[in-house]
């Protein structure tokens, strides 16, 4: 016997209603484990873009812990085009709410598609993306070296410096277009100030001996610094000018790779205590040295305090260079990848480092912590070291 008409429309009415709400609720169910667990990607769609666009809105996500998939296994979907300026809707599948709907207009393709990518990170977050942030880096020329700045995915890079010499260790000046670095331009490894808008540079610290590994405090008033002028390399304090420059450690250990607490009290660095390599700190205004515990984890170096004040990420030598991560009140460090030269991003969740390849080559990537998400980027710069991320 025959269904009646009304009678096959209500059951595939229903199959569609019961397939929708198991969808639902699957990615209901997904979504809130992935708030439950930063290491779950957060399912989300791309529809309607095409070309550069497209190519940089799934980089751009992807490295801020997303994962691209179909409108049907998506949490999110965001639907636009960039015919002529970059748009989009996002909508929460779930909630069945629009998050986001904007446009972005002016300079080019690849910026639009940045600050739409930023724009989706802080609807779904609240947290402000880093897509259209900047980085700097030092290129290797065979003996010599000079300073880039780029996008943080190292597209439109640029050179700062062209002395055909020796370079080091760039830093930027949070919340300023300003760098510090070592160069031997003079001769010597002294470390300059670089106004990116000038131009303009000013030597900050020219003493007898190196002058090295500059690092800004959080608000730019102080610059902390490794002096062997007194012949041992240690750890001073100064004004942003280099002026009033005061020593904070005295040891004949080769103290290195400072840098600042987010609050700007506590100093960290790299040093030897019973002749072992370890981490420690000091307090910016002077004080005991005290060691910072990283478990069983040998050869630490180039640390650096994520901007939240929760984590520490270092350089350890141990059968070759990996990156490791740790509680900022010490503890057991946890191997996060290879590499070296760990710099944080402003959402203390992305790090850009050094990672080497076949042959020794070094080149930059990114790493999403939580989901180990890397992407390489500026392949095309040849050797490349020792990045520092804008905040």
């Amino acid at each position: 016997m025959k269904h009646p008409l009304g009678l096959v429309s209500f059951f595939a009415t229903a199959i569609v209603i019961f397939s929708t709400a198991v969808t639902a609720a699957d990615a209901g169910a997904e979504r809130l484990e992935i708030n439950r667990d930063a290491t779950k990607r957060t399912p989300i769609s791309l529809v309607g873009y095409s070309g550069e666009a497209a190519a940089v809105l799934r980089f751009d996500l992807e490295i801020a812990g997303f994962l691209l998939t179909s409108e049907e296994k998506a949490a999110y979907v965001l639907k636009g085009d960039n015919e002529g300026q970059v748009r989009g809707l996002l909508t929460d599948v779930i909630a069945k709410s629009i998050r986001l709907n904007k446009g972005f207009a002016g300079g080019s393709t690849r910026s639009q598609a940045h600050a739409l990518s930023d724009a989706v990170v802080e609807a779904i977050t609240g947290q402000h993306g880093i897509a259209s942030t900047k980085i700097a880096f030092k290129v290797h020329n065979g003996p010599n070296s000079e300073i880039y700045i780029s996008d943080y995915d190292a597209h439109n890079a640029k050179a700062l410096t062209s002395d055909n010499t020796v370079v080091a260790a760039p830093c930027w000046v949070p919340h300023q277009r300003r760098l510090y670095y070592t160069t031997y331009v003079f001769g010597n490894a002294d470390i300059v100030s670089h106004d990116l808008n000038s131009g303009a540079r000013q030597v900050v610290a020219r003493y007898s001996g190196s002058n090295l590994s500059p690092s800004a405090s959080p608000d730019g008033r102080f610059l902390a610094m490794v002096l062997s002028k007194g012949g041992s390399p240690d750890i001073y304090v100064a004004d942003a000018d280099g002026g009033n420059a005061r020593q904070l450690t005295r040891s004949r250990e080769d103290e290195s790779s400072p840098c600042w607490s987010p609050d700007g009290r506590t100093i960290l660095f790299a040093t030897k205590m019973n002749g072992r390599r370890v981490l420690a700190t000091v307090p910016a205004a002077g004080g005991q040295v005290e060691r910072l515990k990283i478990g069983a984890v040998v050869n630490p170096s180039e640390p650096d305090w994520s901007p939240d004040g929760k984590w520490i990420v270092f350089t350890a030598q141990m059968g070759g260079f990996h990156l490791y991560k740790v509680q900022a009140g010490g503890g057991d460090a946890e191997e996060i990848c290879e590499g070296e030269d760990g710099s944080w991003a402003s959402n203390s969740r992305t790090l850009v480092f050094t990672r080497r390849s076949g042959g020794g080559k070094r080149g930059l990537s990114l790493l999403d912590v939580p989901t180990k998400e890397i992407k390489d980027v500026g392949q095309n710069l040849g050797v490349c070291s020792q990045p520092s991320w804008a905040r």
